[in-house]
């Protein structure tokens, strides 16, 4: 049996392992309203700029750009989107597992991958693993950024209009509650247009009435682009909640752990205690008879 000076030790070490949770619990909180609060900002400005391009997809017949272009799959482009820092429960586990069933299959197919990373965490697995990545979106800072996804939405928009790649994926957790962050894929390029013009006819025609100079095709190969921002800029937002939030979940966790486990070795400190003072008090009566 553990002796008193132990117990007390592991009382005090598991204390002070608890403030850091808190503490770690709180910081996660306050990033996470942070990054509510810019997803809210965003919102508006993205039902806007869809509403347009919904339209302006309505009132025309021929849509060709270079965005929509399919082609045959050799070379895709994976965006993986994880953490900088761990001791978030699963999420960077999950997003590494998803990462690699999609490798296992893709590679069956025949089918060549370049890797991006945002977030340290994939980075190493990926090293780890053997397998070569580009780092050209790793973050610095802990929060995204709307200038940030428009330099990972060029670079990605450039090599699929150079043909390096013939498709781009975005791999990442989509936020839906503080108790549940699913890993989500979906496609970036080419753009999927026939997607965007889903539930069209609430804003079908809303532009119609007026002269647009230049055309509307003009004007959509100006909006495409920023389509694609604003697309990497609500993952990156939608990435970041889910880490800030599976982060919360996993220190609330932790400090209910705590306090089990204080509770329990708190009982058998007292156990213990007892049980000395009970031997000493035998001690004392059994000298008294003698």
């Amino acid at each position: 049996m553990a002796s008193l000076k132990e117990i007390k030790s592991r009382i005090a070490s598991i204390n002070s392992t608890q403030k850091i949770t808190a503490a770690m619990k709180m910081v996660s909180s306050a990033k996470l309203h942070h990054t509510q609060a810019a997803a809210e900002h965003m919102l508006a400005y993205s039902k806007e700029l869809s509403g347009i391009f919904k339209s302006l997809l309505a009132d025309c017949t021929d849509v060709d750009s270079p965005l929509l272009a399919k082609r045959d799959i050799g070379h895709i482009a994976v965006v993986v989107f994880s953490s900088n820092n761990g001791l978030c429960g699963g999420f960077n586990a999950n997003i590494w597992k998803a990462l690699q069933e999609r490798i296992l299959r893709y590679e069956a197919q025949h089918v060549r991958l370049s890797f991006f990373p945002v977030g340290k965490s994939v980075a190493k697995e990926l090293a780890k693993a053997g397998y070569a990545c580009r780092s050209d979106f790793l973050l610095d800072g802990e929060q995204p950024t709307f200038d940030t996804a428009v330099k990972v939405s060029h670079v990605l928009q450039g090599l699929f209009l150079s043909g390096e790649v013939d498709k781009v994926e975005l791999l990442y957790h989509h936020f839906h509650n503080m108790a549940r962050q699913d890993v989500t894929c979906e496609g970036y390029l080419p753009f999927s247009w026939d997607e965007s013009k889903e539930g069209k006819g609430g804003n079908g025609g809303l532009i119609s009435d007026y002269i647009l100079e230049p055309s509307a095709e003009e004007l959509l190969d100006l909006l495409f682009p920023k389509m694609l921002d604003l697309q990497i800029y609500t993952v990156l937002l939608d990435a970041a909640t889910s880490e800030h939030a599976a982060r919360m979940m996993a220190m609330q966790t932790a400090n209910d752990n705590a306090n089990e486990l204080i509770g329990d070795l708190t009982l058998q400190y007292n156990k213990t205690r007892q049980q000395a003072i009970t031997n000493e008090l035998l001690d004392i009566m059994g000298g008294s008879q003698r």
